[in-house]
Formats: structure tokens, C-alpha cells, sequence
């Protein structure tokens, strides 16, 4: 029989003081079966991505003691960053690894989602597959407005969260929890300071606006740089490789005289999606990932 593993990565609303940072993720560490595989921040985002694994029980109470934490520590008042955002913990994602299915993670966002409400006051909407209505799977409809905008929308009754009451946490904000499957966080960073850019080519790359399949996007200002970045959300990489994103944006960026110099990848990402990217770069013929790749003939 299977282990059951589920993987977590929330993302918390501070990329800048490490020693905030540091207490926040501890709570990981601390956490019985849960075991850290990475944590990335952004001092342009404000913002820290977390990767953790573990047992069901054991990844339900690290996202609680981290949510915890972060609205212990976090206030959302005097937050300011590029990323968009309505709480300390921004948001949880459940996804489902080894041993479990997408309804067991669902489960857990749903228990996770009300111990949130009723043990820390802090109001919770569902998402993606967790979501109790088609108007909530998707998380910038929901997060649309952030956390100043949040304050007059929660009373709106179309807007009710799903777990606690329809108040904003004085600090925290709101949180939003689900359950989906893995995506990878891919950046594309281009040679301008002209955000106007960035978010012109994001629309054109992003589904909503009638872009690429499973791909979120939006325009953001890297200040310590001077420079913008597109940064995106592929939600399902097998359907919509890295490499056609990247193309797409590169051809966009010619139209306004702008180069693509760099990307980089927040957290963990699939061997598999690199793969597919060598393969296309290298114009591999007749490549075989599972009799090439030296790694994977070592594991059997």
C-alpha cells in the first residue's frame, strides 16, 4: 500500500524580514511528518513560497501552525508589495503526491479552512478544486481587489467567505485555501523598466485574456533591479510546456524593442518540465526519458 503524501505550498505576505521569515517557515520544521523541501522569497513581491511534504495529518497542522504564525507576526496594514495579495497566509494550496487522490486533498482543505476561521478569526475562501462554486475556483477572481479592496467586498453577500465570519482579521486579512494539482511558478524577466510592457504581454499570454492554455500571468516591477518581469502560473505543464510560454513572450516583447534576459522558477518544479524544455531546445530526435535520462536507469 502506499504512503500517503500530500505536498503544501503556501505562500505568506513577507519577503523581506528574514527574521520573520525564518519563524514562519520553523513552523514546518517543527511539525511531526511534515518535511521542508524548499522556501523561496522575494523582496519585490513581499512575499514567501513554501514547499512542504508529509502525511496528511502531519501537512494539515504545519499549514495551520504556519498560518498561525504568520498572522501573529504579519501585518497587513503596513504590507506593501508587487504581488497580489489579501492575507498574512495568502493563500494554501493541497496537492495530492503518493497515496491519496484530489477529493483527500479537498477534505483537508475544508478541515484546514475552518480550524483557520474559527481558532484564529481569520475569514476563509475555497478554491480550484475545493471550491463550492465555479465563481471561486479561480484565485485572481477571488483575490481581485487585495487586501485594501477586501474590506468593502467581504460585506458584499456574493463575496461571504466559506469559513468564518464576513470581517476581515485586523491584521491578517483573509486567506484562501484549495486543493489542485502541482503547477509551476516560472518568471520571465525583460530588459525595461516599463511595467505597462510587462502587463501588456502577460495579457496576451495568459488564458483569461484569450492567451495560452493553463497559464496565469501578470506584469510585475522588480525594484531592486529596475527591471519587469511576467510572471505566471502554469497550472498544468504537461498540457502547456515552459518553453511555449517563454517563445510567446519573447515574440511578444519585440513588438515594443524589449529583450527577454532572463527567467527563473519559484520552488520546486518537475523533473519532466525541464525535460520537455531541453528536448525542444536541442531538437532531440528519438529521446527516450525513461532510457536516457541516467538518473532515472539508476532509480530502476
Amino acid at each position: 500500500m502506499a504512503v500517503k503524501i500530500i505536498e503544501c505550498v503556501p505562500n505568506f505576505s513577507e519577503g523581506r524580514r528574514s527574521d520573520v521569515i525564518q519563524q514562519v517557515v520553523d513552523q514546518v520544521r517543527a511539525t511531526e511528518g511534515a518535511v521542508l523541501l524548499d522556501y523561496s522569497s522575494d523582496a519585490d513581491h513581499n512575499r514567501t513560497v513554501v514547499t512542504f511534504i508529509g502525511t496528511p495529518e502531519a501537512v494539515a497542522e504545519a499549514a495551520f501552525r504556519l498560518t498561525a504564525k504568520a498572522a501573529e507576526l504579519i501585518d497587513m496594514n503596513v504590507h506593501q508589495g508587487g504581488h497580489p495579495r489579501m492575507g498574512a497566509t495568502d493563500v494554501i494550496p493541497f496537492i495530492p503526491i503518493s497515496g491519496v487522490k484530489m477529493k483527500d486533498c479537498i477534505t483537508i482543505a475544508h478541515q484546514v479552512a475552518d480550524r483557520i476561521a474559527n481558532e484564529l478569526k481569520i475569514p476563509v475562501y475555497l478554491y480550484e478544486r475545493a471550491a463550492k462554486s465555479d465563481l471561486r475556483k479561480n484565485l485572481s477572481v477571488i483575490r481581485k481587489g487585495e487586501y485594501e479592496g477586501f474590506k468593502d467586498k467581504i460585506n458584499d453577500p456574493e463575496w461571504a467567505p466559506d469559513f468564518g465570519q464576513a470581517v476581515l482579521h485586523p491584521t491578517a486579512g483573509a486567506t484562501v485555501v484549495g486543493a489542485r494539482p502541482a503547477l509551476v511558478a516560472f518568471n520571465v524577466n525583460l530588459d525595461t523598466s516599463d511595467v505597462t510592457v510587462a502587463n501588456r504581454i502577460a495579457k496576451k499570454v495568459r488564458e483569461s485574456s484569450g492567451g495560452l492554455k493553463n497559464v496565469k500571468g501578470m506584469g510585475v516591477m522588480l525594484e531592486d533591479r529596475n527591471i519587469v518581469q511576467v510572471s505566471m502560473n502554469m497550472t498544468d505543464y504537461k498540457k502547456t510546456a515552459l518553453y511555449r510560454s517563454f517563445e510567446m513572450i519573447k515574440m511578444e516583447a519585440k513588438r515594443y524593442g524589449v529583450n527577454v534576459i532572463g527567467s527563473e522558477i519559484v520552488g520546486l518544479v518537475p523533473m519532466d518540465a525541464l525535460i520537455d524544455c531541453a528536448g525542444y531546445y536541442l531538437q532531440l530526435e528519438g529521446f527516450s526519458k525513461k532510457n536516457q535520462i541516467l538518473e532515472r536507469r539508476l532509480q530502476g
